[in-house]
């Protein structure tokens, strides 16, 4: 088992490893595989950059992330002004149906509603918000449509995504799956954090998932 110390150390080394991370104004605390993340970075991308560095660190088996956006003096931003660059950057996003999300910013949080067809279009409309100026946070309330066409067997579901883990470049047998209807449970165990989130992108790219669970805890 790796000591809070040794994590520490293994944590700030990537966090300095990362390119998009400026670590000189991160903090990390260790506490029995917690990891605490705080101070401050100049945008939201270097903030989610700096959760996803830590979270690939072998031993962390969970991540609060505390960190404040403190935007530049010359790059401050209007409500309205982040609006108008968000609705602009959907708008040319070939990912996403058109007028498919709704658009609500406050103190430079964006809160994302609406249906899109598909998961990945959920993710992508997320994405697209993340590197602007400006933007302190983001609230993805996207839904998935049901499919128009008759919803896969919950076990066709299942096998498929069994079938997909087993592709993939770590122990799946590890983790678990159940559906019913729509809705995939994940459980088992997974060694770092990056595996859970591959395992639960992995569900969701399966045709028929209309919602994850993820109950998957880091071994």
């Amino acid at each position: 088992m790796t000591s809070d110390h040794s994590l520490k150390t293994d944590v700030l080394a990537e966090l300095a490893w990362e390119p998009m991370v400026s670590a000189d104004h991160i903090g990390v605390t260790v506490r029995d595989g917690l990891v605490t993340l705080s101070g401050h970075v100049e945008s939201y991308w270097q903030k989610r950059a700096a959760e996803t560095a830590a979270g690939r660190v072998k031993g962390v088996k969970a991540i609060a992330e505390e960190i404040v956006v403190r935007l530049p003096g010359e790059v401050q931003r209007s409500d309205e002004d982040i609006a108008a660059a968000v609705m602009n950057r959907l708008d040319w996003d070939g990912a996403l149906p058109p007028d498919a999300v709704k658009v609500v910013v406050e103190d430079g949080y964006v809160t994302l509603t609406g249906d899109v067809p598909a998961h990945y279009q959920r993710v992508a409309a997320a994405a697209a918000v993340l590197p602007l100026w400006g933007v302190r946070g983001v609230a993805n309330q996207i839904g998935v449509l049901k499919p128009f066409a008759r919803p896969a067997n919950p076990d066709q579901i299942a096998d498929d995504i069994r079938s997909a883990l087993n592709r993939g470049w770590f122990a799946a047998d590890t983790v678990h799956v159940a559906a019913s209807g729509g809705t995939v449970t994940l459980s088992g165990a997974a060694e770092t954090l990056r595996d859970r989130d591959l395992a639960v992108s992995t569900a969701w790219a399966a045709p028929g998932t209309m919602t994850v669970q993820n109950h998957i805890r880091i071994s």
